[in-house]
């Protein structure tokens, strides 16, 4: 009863061009909408298991840049960078994006024309979250796609690992959300992996009396250390963000951080500031309380400055706009 009735009172204080969303969208221009996103994107998880954290990532950094509208999938032209190849955002996975060209792919042969990217993306990501043992949330459709995409637009939208707290509770609070939202979102990292040169600086050389960062588990941090040797050489090298149920959606992220077992510098933070450490107390404590504050904040982001209307457009490509594909 709970979760409806929220969704109802999110609707109620939606902008006008987020309330023409529905979770209906598609009923009749499209039925097997829904089907065919949840075909695709278990046959990827199947195959490719860290695709579900993939595509929490590329969900999340297209939202909080100039909304929900697939600007993020644009590849860049001679004439213009695209977001997507923006330093930061050059380390989303490309699972992610072939999960939503795949089941455009198969979208077009059912109801050409029809369906947005940005609309996939948003569906997609729940299907995964839940698949893997996640929330399952309702997602309202009828986004529409952006026109273009700017590498410029980017800065000071994305929260960075050596950010302090309140730099990224601001980052947050510029979206619309509130502590308690911030600390259940970043609970994604409960899923998906972190390259060694992100936390390389906590576990070699990390002061002048310590090697490693006093805050994590000795014996996870040695573990480290010999996993991320060669760093430098080789910057594939990364390590799971949960390294006891890497593959599972659940709370362990902040049980892990009560411990000390966590790679970056800024998650661990959250159990040190006093705004934060209560939410990670209680989501470590309850995983029930942690799923309805996730599942309720991913709905705002994925209402984040859609676009409806002539505002956007329905991609047949979804890395190109329209206007470049006019053949």
């Amino acid at each position: 009863l709970l979760l409806p009735l929220l969704c109802v009172l999110l609707l109620r204080l939606l902008p006008p061009a987020q309330s023409k969303l529905s979770l209906d969208y598609y009923k009749k221009s499209c039925p097997n909408f829904a089907e065919i996103v949840q075909e695709v994107a278990m046959e990827k998880q199947l195959s490719i298991p860290t695709t579900a954290a993939g595509a929490v990532r590329l969900f999340f950094h297209d939202c909080v840049v100039g909304g929900c509208d697939a600007s993020i999938l644009i590849s860049s032209s001679p004439w213009v960078i695209a977001e997507r190849d923006l330093e930061v955002n050059r380390a989303l996975p490309g699972d992610a994006f072939d999960l939503v060209i795949r089941a455009k792919t198969r979208l077009e042969l059912a109801c050409p024309g029809i369906v947005s990217c940005s609309d996939i993306l948003a569906e997609a990501t729940r299907d995964l979250i839940s698949m893997i043992g996640g929330p399952f949330y309702p997602v309202r459709l009828g986004r529409k796609d952006s026109f273009e995409s700017h590498a410029a637009d980017v800065p000071a939208h994305i929260a960075l690992p050596n950010m302090t707290i309140s730099q990224i509770i601001e980052i947050f609070a510029q979206k619309g959300f509130n502590v308690q939202e911030m600390v259940a979102l970043i609970g994604a990292h409960t899923i998906g992996f972190t390259h060694c040169s992100e936390f390389a600086h906590r576990i070699f050389n990390f002061s002048k009396n310590s090697q490693i960062d006093p805050s994590m588990n000795p014996e996870y941090a040695q573990g480290l250390r010999q996993l991320c040797l060669n760093y430098k050489k080789d910057q594939t090298l990364a390590a799971f963000n949960d390294p006891m149920s890497p593959g599972k959606f659940d709370n362990a992220f902040y049980v892990n951080l009560k411990r000390g077992v966590t790679l970056l510098a800024s998650d661990q933070a959250m159990l040190l500031d006093t705004r934060t450490k209560p939410f990670v107390e209680a989501f470590a404590k309850d995983q029930a309380i942690f799923f309805q504050a996730f599942a309720h904040a991913m709905e705002k982001v994925s209402v984040l400055n859609v676009k409806t209307g002539k505002k956007g457009e329905v991609r047949r490509k979804c890395d190109s706009p329209n206007s470049l594909n006019k053949n």
